[in-house]
């Protein structure tokens, strides 16, 4: 097993490795004294996890009761949030009991959310269950929910008391959900990690322990530098302007990870349009994104992209923080006029 500890507000462990979710009620319980425990899950991860984890917290003291939410984006929303909070105060949970989320990104972003506000926060455990979650959503205390106007615009800043990455459990992904996480792995080597990025060329497996631990690793040196997003931290939203404006054109029917990679390579490509990035960097983008399965282009015109991005919650008056690659591994931020975006994308 490798533990990665995150000294932000609140310190805690990053646990790594197979089996650990057998392990997970004593995992916990060196953080939290056993108490009640809700576990959110998925009606996905629900049939195949849910009662392990339960037997887990029960065996090391915990009280645990399931709580199903269907399964993909629509989950991040306003009524399953009110649901959920209604389910907790008419059980009459307390601040001394606590939440762990089981799954992937959506279950993380609305525990963690839930966790942040009833009763003015109580302490929750992220138990990611796909690579996405593992290396990017579960670490570093951002929770949110989705509007109409966009995605993750309600949220809020707070971080678990753990996090139990079981490997095992990455396993069981269908090939398009283990090529979303895939995405948000080849992020970290395009912003500072060119060496990662050349372990994933090497045929390196991105659920490898040692892959996902240099990830979260990655991650918590910039959030541990820069907690609330106000700078270096923004680093990590590379693509993320026109992925968030491609999930929401395409209904949120095309998935978080893809939508990254598609937002990677366009910001890329008008790096170099504007001479910033070797083209041979964009090639060896293009090149590893194809290999593990994700799609390289946008479905939609740099105008739509553009209309759409002004809801996107980086946005700042009329101001957009973009990341802009210079190459593999060397990524800077760039503040620039919401209204010249298109013709940034556009450029050739």
């Amino acid at each position: 097993m490798t533990k990665i500890t995150v000294r932000a507000s609140r310190a805690y462990d990053v646990c790594i490795g197979k089996g650990l979710l057998s392990r997970a009620g004593e995992l916990a319980k060196e953080v939290l004294s056993p108490c009640r425990a809700l576990i959110l899950t998925d009606d996905h991860v629900a049939p195949l996890y849910a009662d392990a984890l339960a037997a887990s917290l029960a065996d090391a003291g915990f009280v645990p009761e399931i709580y199903t939410v269907p399964h993909g984006e629509g989950s991040k929303s306003l009524s399953t949030l009110g649901a959920l909070l209604e389910h907790m105060a008419e059980r009459r949970y307390t601040r001394a009991d606590a939440l762990f989320a089981l799954g992937g990104g959506v279950v993380g972003d609305l525990g963690g959310f839930c966790a942040s506000v009833y009763l003015r926060g109580i302490p929750f455990v992220q138990i990611p269950t796909t690579l996405l979650a593992c290396v990017d959503s579960s670490v570093g205390g951002k929770t949110a929910i989705n509007l109409d106007a966009g995605k993750n615009l309600a949220g809020a800043f707070y971080q678990p008391c753990l996090v139990v990455c079981d490997l095992d459990t990455l396993s069981t992904l269908p090939p398009k959900v283990f090529a979303d996480g895939c995405a948000e792995v080849i992020k970290y080597g395009v912003i500072n990690d060119r060496t990662l990025f050349s372990m994933l060329q090497q045929d390196t497996c991105p659920a490898d322990e040692r892959i996902i631990a240099r990830c979260v690793q990655d991650k918590r040196d910039i959030v541990e530098r820069d907690e609330r997003d106000t700078g270096v931290r923004m680093l990590l939203n590379l693509g993320h302007t026109v992925a968030h404006a491609t999930e929401k054109l395409s209904g949120f029917e095309i998935s978080h990870g893809s939508a990254v990679a598609m937002g990677m390579v366009t910001i890329m490509r008008a790096s170099v349009a504007h001479g910033l990035c070797p083209a041979s960097d964009l090639d060896a983008l293009i090149a590893l994104i194809q290999k593990l399965g994700l799609p390289a282009e946008c479905p939609y015109s740099t105008a739509e992209i553009a209309v759409a991005a002004l809801s996107d919650k980086k946005r700042s008056a009329d101001t957009l923080t973009l990341v802009l690659p210079y190459g593999i591994g060397a990524c800077q931020l760039c503040v620039l006029p919401a209204d010249k975006l298109q013709a940034f994308l556009e450029a050739r």
